[in-house]
């Protein structure tokens, strides 16, 4: 980047206003008035508004009375005549800039064999080229781009790109700068560079089939998994380790014959498989991809996917057709993708694309104009800008329809603006309205106001978008962030009262946050902080190890059979540790890899899991998805113990094979005797053991729950009839 010297500075910071900054080195005294001379030589008299000493530099506020002519280079002459070029500067963060300069039309590179065309928004440039770099040869041509409506830069360059890399070039203030297109959905090896592709290549060789249907988002029980654990372990079974076509295999089998992969999670029951970050990514080295671990939190290009998970990240193709392959093998198996999206920052503000190619406009900065960090990874992307918006949208709708995927989960929700959800989830309503969309509502310090952020706290505004519900997370097992802290699963019956609210869907009727149940995500683990496990192993370690899989299984359990929407960290029914590693984002395989070893210890557990998905799976009690249903069937049952959590679901028979169900949570290892609603008989599905669709025994009048676990009773002659996990 070549340095330009300059005796002041001047900025253009809103549409009609430069500001001038004098270095007191200056002749001061000969400096005003200033003149703005436009490109077409005409001389342009700024008024001085406002006059500031800085200490050092003396800085002038300008007003200007003609229009702006933005992709034309502006200069500033003092009395002096003194000369400094007009810098684009805070304008960009402007309504009116924004009114100017949005553009809906199309964004990207169109490729046919007979040209490609290149479109790129880069308005505060004065000139653009894109540089070509030849698949064979490695020729390089650069081609420069004629400035079109909304200073959108396009070109059609005549001939056959395929293969070919390719970045724009732009001069802006003076200065060169290269930049990955923003709308790249291939790139070479380490996002260096854009690839043009021929996408009908990409195409599977057979249509998707269809998916079980999921008329509602709380008939979904979402599993996360990373690419690169589920498969990585040596002993998964897997030919394709850590790869994405490990996901695509079928059959596989870990230490005693343990079922692994794919056919795991079609047996377990689940119906979502979230997948963390796939989009591409830094933080590994491609070229090497097994000398570094990362999460994927780092995201380099977000059209474009990872290339250290397919087998030959110097291939463009591969990491296309490799993905697609992994998405539609899940689908097959009735398990529907969804995509973990991380919009809300990128990896390297400075050189990400977007800054490159309009410096300042799609990022967040505080009121002394330095760069906002609500993220905590230094930078937070505008979201509610015009373009930062469409950037988002366009690309949930690019992975939406060109490989698919079924759910959208934002990380760090409430760093977005309300405005752009809404219009993310109009765009994915017009694709297919089942696609999911939640995420993490957490109220971070960017400098957004409170009523424009997407946070729990505004959920009302949000209605079709779920969130991540922490509330529920801490009641049932404890603080997160305080280690020691005991929840109602971890025997500290404190806050049973919010765990009730948390079981009743955390609706505002029970004292929560969401207007229906649709809204709550319910978890007690995911790949963020210590695994339950670990958690247990620091704040109830002085019990033994069967008593606190009772209290993991109980936890899980009032995860599965709450209002919500179900969320389970894979390995969790399996207790995955980590050894305590509570931030293990780039700790290494050993410590981040599913271990199928553990899952063959514990297959009794698991099966018990599996058993309270059928469960949940078999009866729309579980999966209510109004506050009105959930207020008129659902009655705790009182008075019960301190160390019970009991409830009704009653005259269900319009949702599934059981007329009435009573559920019931125990925390501690004493035994209590829990009355039941009526005198009728009760058949038990679930106890601290066994879980399924089919009665276990049956029961009257009263419960005896001998220990820590959850009792689940149902109300029909038909219960021996359904068909487990149906």
């Amino acid at each position: 980047m070549l340095h330009i010297s300059r005796t002041f500075a001047a900025y253009l910071d809103e549409i009609d206003q430069i500001t001038v900054i004098v270095p007191k080195a200056r002749c001061l005294d000969n400096m005003e008035p200033f003149v703005m001379t436009a490109p077409s030589g005409e001389d342009i008299p700024l008024v001085v508004q406002q006059k500031e000493d800085l200490g050092d530099a003396v800085k002038y506020v300008c007003r200007f009375s003609v229009p702006f002519q933005f992709g034309e280079t502006h200069w500033i002459r003092a009395r002096s005549g003194e000369e400094s070029d007009v810098q684009i500067g805070a304008v960009v963060r402007t309504a009116a800039f924004d009114d100017q300069f949005f553009y809906d039309g199309k964004l990207g590179v169109e490729y046919a064999k007979e040209q490609t065309i290149f479109r790129v928004w880069a308005p505060t440039a004065t000139a653009v080229s894109v540089k070509l770099v030849h698949p064979d040869h490695g020729d390089v041509r650069y081609v420069p781009l004629v400035r079109g409506e909304r200073g959108v830069w396009s070109a059609a360059v005549p001939g056959d790109w395929e293969r070919a890399r390719y970045m724009y070039v732009a001069c802006i203030n003076r200065v060169w700068r290269e930049a990955v297109d923003p709308y790249a959905t291939a790139v070479s090896v380490n996002g260096e560079y854009g690839v043009i592709v021929d996408w009908e290549k990409t195409k599977l060789a057979k249509p998707a089939p269809p998916l079980p249907p999921c008329p509602s988002p709380t008939d979904a029980v979402i599993y996360e998994l990373s690419i690169r654990d589920f498969t990585s372990h040596p002993d998964s079974g897997a030919v394709w380790k850590g790869k994405y076509l490990g996901l695509t295999e079928e059959h596989t089998r870990g230490p005693n014959g343990t079922v692994t992969g794919l056919s795991y999670l079609k047996e377990l029951g689940v119906t979502h498989v979230q997948l963390m970050p796939f989009a591409d990514f830094a933080g590994v080295d491609e070229r090497d991809p097994q000398a570094a671990y990362n999460w994927g939190y780092n995201p380099l290009h977000l059209y474009a996917p990872e290339g250290s998970y397919a087998t030959d990240p110097h291939d463009p193709y591969a990491r296309i057709v490799e993905l697609k392959q992994a998405i539609r093998a899940l689908q097959e198996n009735g398990l529907r993708v969804v995509m973990d999206a991380v919009y809300n920052h990128v990896y390297d503000r400075e050189q990400s694309p977007l800054e490159k190619l309009v410096p300042g406009y799609y990022f967040r900065y505080d009121a002394y104009g330095r760069p906002a960090n609500g993220t905590g990874v230094g930078n937070d992307i505008a979201s509610e800008r015009r373009m930062a918006r469409r950037w988002i949208v366009d690309s949930v709708v690019f992975w939406a329809k060109e490989y698919g995927i079924n759910g959208f989960r934002f990380d760090l929700m409430g760093v977005h603006d309300i405005e752009t959800m809404k219009s993310v989830r109009d765009a994915l309503d017009a694709v297919d309205p089942s696609i999911l969309v939640y995420g993490e509502g957490w109220d971070l310090p960017t400098p957004l106001a409170p009523e424009q952020k997407a946070t729990m706290a505004n959920a009302k505004r949000l209605p079709r978008l779920a969130y991540f519900n922490d509330r529920f997370r801490d009641a049932v097992k404890g603080s997160t962030f305080y280690l020691p802290d005991r929840g109602f699963a971890l025997g500290d019956s404190a806050g049973r009262e919010q765990v009730k609210t948390a079981i009743a869907g955390s609706l505002q009727a029970f004292g929560g946050l969401f207007c229906h149940p649709l809204q709550s995500v319910n978890y007690v683990e995911c790949h963020d902080n210590h695994t339950f496990w670990d958690k247990m192993e620091a704040a109830n370690g002085h019990e033994p190890e069967w008593l606190r899989r009772k209290r993991q299984k109980l936890a899980t359990a009032i995860v599965l059979l709450a209002q919500g929407i179900p969320f389970l960290h894979s390995g969790q029914e399996f207790y995955r540790t980590k050894g305590g590693d509570e931030n293990s984002y780039r700790s290494p395989d050993a410590v981040n890899r599913l271990d199928w070893e553990r899952k063959s210890r514990y297959e009794d557990d698991v099966r018990y899991i599996q058993g309270l998905i059928a469960i949940r799976r078999a009866h729309g009690a579980f999966r209510l998805a109004t506050e009105v249903d959930v207020q008129r069937h659902l009655t705790f049952l009182e008075p019960t113990p301190p160390s019970v959590i009991a409830y009704w679901l009653r005259d269900v028979a319009l949702y599934g094979p059981w007329t009435d169900i009573v559920v019931i949570h125990h925390n501690e290892e004493t035994g209590v005797v829990i009355a039941l609603p009526d005198d009728e008989e009760w058949h038990v599905v679930c106890d601290g053991e066994q879980s399924g669709t089919v009665p276990l025994r049956q029961v009257r009048r009263f419960l005896d729950a001998d220990g820590i676990g959850t009792w689940v009773l149902v109300k029909t002659g038909a219960a021996a009839d359904v068909e487990n996990g149906k």
